[in-house]
Parts: C-alpha cells; structure tokens; sequence
C-alpha cells in the first residue's frame, strides 16, 4: 500500500479518509492550493501547490500502482487511472477504464447545458448515505490494493 491523494480543495470527506487511513495506516497526502488544517498524524501530511490546476498536475504526476486517488474530477481520474492507481470520487463511486471514456463525455454534455442555460445548479449536497457509501468503498478499494500488494510479493 503507498498513499491515499486528495484533491482537496473542495472535498467533502477529508475527516472520513482520515479515519480509514489511521485504522490500515495508510498515508495520506492532502493536496490543495492553500493551507487547510490537517489532523495532526504522522500519516497525515498537507501539501500545498500554487497555481490553478496545479493540484491536478501534480497528483497525475505523483499517483501510481497501489495508490488511491479521492476526486471529483473526472479529467484527473482520467489521468490516474492510466498510472494504475485506483480512483474515488467522493460519494464512494469508483472511476474505471471501463466507464472514465463515458463519464468524460457525460462531463463535457452536463458542462454543454450548463452553458447554454438548459440545466443550473450544481450536484445534490452530500448525503449521509453518501458518506456511508464512501466510508464502504474506501474499505474496499484499500483491502484490494492490499492483497494485490501480498499478491506480488
């Protein structure tokens, strides 16, 4: 197991990745633009990148095999996913080579209508069925990567 990434600036279940990295003790990397608090935890580390999209490019870069990336951007799951490295977004849905090709066009429709006035607003608010989702997921993904690790041993 490496590291959990979070694209962070506007993730809602940074306090639920926390939680979940201390029980396997994993690591964590909190990626954001601007400083943000962090739990105090050797685990538990906030880096911090200037620039817009910067954040992006950086966990593209960083992100590999036995990594796990939380995100809602479509784009930067697009990115990760061809470094192996699994991907989240935040209500517990997984991204994956079979379905990142529709969900980047289903981006570009929804970024089309918003455009044109068709559609306004943005995604419902975090549920707690959601977070329950997320916490279900994270458990999942991290167990997986873990016998794929004992797995190559």
């Amino acid at each position: 197991m490496h590291i959990i990434y979070i694209d962070a600036d506007a993730c809602p279940v940074k306090d639920e990745v926390y939680r979940v990295a201390r029980r396997y003790e994993v690591r964590v990397l909190v990626v954001s633009r601007t400083f943000m608090r962090t739990p105090t935890d050797a685990l538990i580390e906030l880096k911090e990148v200037a620039g817009f999209g910067v954040v992006d490019d950086w966990i593209a870069e960083q992100a590999g095999l036995g990594d796990i990336v939380i995100t809602a951007d479509i784009p930067l799951a697009a990115r990760c996913l061809i470094k192996e490295a699994r991907v989240l977004d935040p209500r517990g849905n997984p991204f994956t080579e079979s379905d990142i090709g529709s969900a980047l066009a289903m981006r570009e429709l929804m970024n089309d209508l918003r455009q044109d006035g068709t559609i306004t607003g943005g995604p419902a608010p975090m549920s707690p069925k959601d977070r329950s989702r997320f916490l279900s997921k994270l458990d999942e993904v991290i167990n997986a990567v873990k016998r794929r690790v004992r797995r190559d041993i």
